[in-house]
């Protein structure tokens, strides 16, 4: 059979989603994804672990990202489905790859979900400390899923507009890091928190590339872009369009944060319990900034589980259509929604309750810990497709992004907050592969 005969018929198995979203929308749902509770939230992780040096840290983490979306809008053009990286690896590498692949992306989409509704727990701890976290999250779950079983075209706006909030949020946290430096208006800020606090690599080049790992998982998300060329205009064209300019916006957008955070927050006072853009604009003085930049944040992890859902629920929709997961989960709404794949992908949210009330202080990065692991081995997987999907010409940059990926794992179980994704990933690895050995047989 054909490799165009082969994808048209991947194409048909997953047919009745409407085609709604343009370049426009899928690109503000893959940065709705993306910039979340990892840059507004984790970015405190990474500057505890490596000081001023996070800066090459994201640096490290957007060249890892550039590589596996070049192979990504590549595989996409000749490719568009719901199913997308997962139907690549089914098509290119073989069953169990396409499989374990989309099933490991569907847990670590959903352990995701569950760790950003903890991080908006912690940014509501702002106004109203005494609150009960599982209030926060039952509510915004509820909100949440209401917008999820809406129709794509109606999703895709509401991700727009709420994602463009966060991304003028971080636009203004450039500018007023300009002022502070230049000193327009206002007393200048000097370049010394670069270096006073232990130097500009506290903890040594060890540090930084520890904290490459929380780097991969700020860009972790830009992959929503292909898994909605499904539901995409003209999904050849717009989708790598959508690819390539989201991945130099975020790189900006990222790299140019953490110049500023270092220099006007002297990184050994983040952490994970405020998150270091609310510092800043502390500092700035400016009435009522910081209880803005905490409605911006918490905005941005709200939309960025939104845009979880979405994704987690068209891959397990493609697992449906292909036989391994469900027929139910298969199912579309009227309107064209796989209805019952967005509400079995709200399972992570029970978890995250749960998870919370055992590890009020931590659960943010236990979760993150295991939703990490899926994330590498998933971007693993899309770079291993490329190398199959060019054949004979070999993609130099996918073979070197598998290098740096596996040099990520491994730092990983070296980390102690990462630990546990070592613990629960290679179990999951292990029982999804026993499950399909058994039903293949």
């Amino acid at each position: 059979m054909t490799e165009p005969v082969v994808a048209e018929r991947f194409e048909e198995r997953e047919a009745g989603l409407k085609r709604e979203l343009s370049v426009r929308l899928l690109g503000m749902i893959a940065i709705g994804q993306s910039i979340g509770t990892g840059l507004f939230l984790g970015s405190g992780i990474s500057v505890q672990m490596a000081g001023p040096g996070v800066i090459l840290s994201y640096v490290v983490g957007a060249l890892i990202t550039y590589l596996v979306m070049l192979a990504l809008s590549e595989m996409t053009a000749a490719h568009p489905m719901a199913g997308s990286f997962g139907a690549y690896a089914e098509h290119y590498l073989g069953p169990w790859a396409g499989l374990v692949t989309r099933y490991t992306y569907s847990m670590a989409q959903i352990i995701a979900i569950g760790g950003q509704i903890v991080a908006a727990a912690i940014y509501c701890r702002y106004w109203l400390p005494a609150t009960p976290s599982w209030i926060w999250i039952v509510g915004f779950s509820l909100l949440l899923l209401i917008v999820n079983v809406l129709n794509v075209g109606s999703f895709g706006e509401s991700e727009y507009w709420f994602s463009l909030v966060k991304v003028l949020a971080i636009c203004f946290l450039l500018v007023f890091g300009v002022v502070l430096f230049a000193g327009i208006g206002v007393r200048r800020q000097g370049l010394e928190a670069y270096t006073a606090y232990g130097g500009f690599f506290p903890h040594g080049i060890s540090g930084v590339w520890a904290a490459v790992t929380m780097a991969v998982f700020s860009f972790y998300g830009l992959e929503a872009a292909a898994v909605g060329s499904g539901e995409a205009r003209d999904p050849k064209t717009s989708v790598p369009r959508a690819l390539r300019r989201i991945m130099v916006r975020l790189s900006l957008f990222y790299i140019g944060s953490m110049i500023i955070l270092v220099g006007v927050v002297p990184w050994n006072q983040t952490g994970i319990h405020e998150s270091p853009f609310v510092l800043v604009y502390q500092k700035i003085g400016i009435p009522g900034a910081a209880d803005l930049m905490n409605l911006v944040v918490l905005t941005a992890a709200l939309t960025s589980i939104s845009a979880n859902l979405y994704t987690a629920s068209r891959i397990i929709f493609s697992l449906a259509r292909s036989g391994q997961a469900p027929t139910l989960l298969g199912r579309l709404s009227s309107r064209g929604v796989p209805r019952n794949a967005v509400l079995i992908s709200c399972a992570g949210l029970g978890v995250a309750a749960l998870i919370y009330q055992l590890f009020a202080d931590t659960a943010y990065v236990y979760l993150l810990g295991v939703s990490l692991f899926g994330a590498v081995f998933c971007w693993l997987m899309i770079l291993a497709t490329h190398v199959r999907f060019r054949n004979a010409n070999t993609p130099y940059g996918s073979v070197a992004g598998i290098a740096i990926l596996l040099g990520v794992l491994v730092t990983m179980a070296f980390l102690p907050a990462m630990r546990v994704a070592w613990l629960a990933g290679p179990s999951w690895l292990l029982l999804i592969s026993t499950v399909y050995y058994f039903k293949s047989r």
